[in-house]
């Protein structure tokens, strides 16, 4: 049912792009930044991110099938990839390294930040990449579930926009604590749909 293909995609692109988790990256990035231009930022990281997926949503599959990658490989493949970064969440390693890569960046190509760290790798980063892929697999090239899709990957931009201009509040609001609680939760739930990734992919594989 298109409902339950729009509820799946946005929840799996959200637990992926964590738009929350990436508030203390994003103020490391911006420090020192005026708030308008932390919102040019926000604004062009996201529109690079939307583009990235949507191609990823539009020329994925058709890619796969030129290089002769079956979508249920893919399926497998991207679940353990997906659990990977759900396992960095759940033990604090994903924050550490995405944090060293912002420093880098601000360092080394402080007027690219948006293209990167912050569209790529954090926000249309493999995972998220991956998940698009998957997700448009499941559409099946059916127009209206494609254009769900999109809607799900421009909304989730829009909530990491959202997230990046209230970045200051909401790093106030959570605490240190609550930032490493909220991580450690979404770490789990991806972990679970990681899983679920796994299983279906080896369902189609093996005909089970």
């Amino acid at each position: 049912m298109p409902v339950e293909f729009l509820i799946s995609a946005l929840v799996t692109l959200l637990l992926v792009v964590d738009p929350v988790g990436l508030v203390p990256i994003f103020l490391s990035v911006t420090d020192g930044l005026s708030a308008r231009y932390r919102r040019e930022v926000a604004l062009r990281a996201a529109a690079i991110a939307t583009a990235i997926l949507i191609g990823s949503a539009l020329i994925g599959d058709w890619l796969l099938r030129q290089l002769g990658i079956s979508l249920p490989a893919f399926r497998i493949a991207g679940g353990l990839l997906l659990f990977a970064i759900a396992s960095e969440m759940v033990f604090g390693v994903r924050q550490e390294r995405t944090s060293k890569d912002a420093e880098q960046a601000v360092e080394e190509h402080i007027h690219h930040m948006a293209a990167f760290p912050l569209a790529i790798p954090l926000m249309a980063g493999p995972g998220a990449i991956t998940a698009t892929i998957l997700l448009a697999g499941q559409a099946g090239g059916r127009p209206l579930w494609i254009g769900i899709l999109i809607g799900a990957i421009v909304a989730v931009a829009a909530a990491c926009v959202l997230c990046f201009i209230a970045a200051e509040k909401i790093g106030k609001l959570l605490g240190i604590t609550g930032n490493i609680v909220l991580s450690r939760l979404l770490g789990v739930i991806l972990a679970a749909l990681a899983v679920q990734f796994v299983v279906d992919g080896a369902r189609q594989a093996f005909g089970w």
